[in-house]
């Protein structure tokens, strides 16, 4: 019988719904640049199929701005990190600010995570800065218990490429069916599902529409005791919210 040994997560949307914050921290950037660009809702979701921010940027120009040339004359790769950058800054007080909580269910099973002596470890396109100020702004005291940060350019390919997870599992010195994989979309369940592990997706109003043929469990959120998780698709066995005790359960399960 496999034991569940770690849980690895995702951050943006899935411990907290950053997304909307992300979308507003670059659209200040780009009028701090006196950029005519405005990314609304219907875009940003369109542009989450492409992972990481940076990256994001360069699709954004490459398909709706052709032919725009940085105004600073510099090579478009470091304007492009300047306005990422930029970003990341706006980002950071949105968070300080209070405006972006964890989703439900993220504390609690954290927690509990933690006092059941199951690992944690986060595989993430997000800047390690992005993950420090989320955490520092909702829960400051939980950034100590991931063993494992993998973050922002730690691997080359980002998702839906597996390498993210490969250099966590890595990092964990554990093999695929030693953990469970915590996601929101689907360009991290196939990151997931192509280093070997199980999925649990607690979707968001931003991945709503996704593909997740291949999750284990597919549910609205994390859930509560005292209000219930939205079962999707799969098997939980009854249970009302995600614990420890589900996630064991479903790691044993072929």
């Amino acid at each position: 019988m496999t034991e569940l040994r770690a849980l690895i997560f995702d951050v943006d949307g899935t411990l907290a719904e950053t997304e909307e914050g992300h979308r507003l921290a670059f659209n200040r950037a780009f009028a701090d640049a006196h950029l005519d660009w405005d990314w609304t809702r219907a875009l940003y979701t369109d542009l989450l199929a492409v992972t990481g921010g940076k990256e994001r940027l360069a699709h954004y120009i490459e398909r709706y701005r052709p032919s725009f040339t940085p105004p600073t004359g510099q090579p478009l790769a470091d304007f492009i990190a300047a306005l990422h950058g930029a970003k990341t800054r706006h980002y950071a007080t949105l968070l300080a600010g209070g405006g972006i909580p964890l989703r439900p269910g993220v504390a609690r099973l954290l927690h509990d995570a933690k006092q059941a002596g199951v690992r944690l470890a986060i595989a993430t396109t997000t800047s390690p800065e992005n993950v420090t100020a989320l955490f520092d702004a909702t829960m400051p005291e939980a950034l100590g218990w991931f063993e494992v940060i993998g973050a922002g350019d730690a691997v080359q390919r980002k998702k839906p490429a597996p390498d993210i997870y490969l250099h966590v599992l890595g990092a964990l010195q554990l093999s695929p069916g030693d953990c469970l994989a915590v996601e929101d979309s689907a360009p991290g369940l196939r990151a997931a599902l192509g280093a070997g592990l199980k999925v649990i997706v607690a979707l968001n109003d931003y991945t709503a529409s996704n593909d997740f043929a291949g999750a284990t469990l597919l549910v609205d959120n994390l859930g509560e005791p005292d209000s219930p998780a939205k079962i999707l698709s799969g098997n939980a066995n009854s249970c009302t919210f995600i614990d420890i005790e589900l996630l064991r359960k479903l790691a044993a399960t072929d």
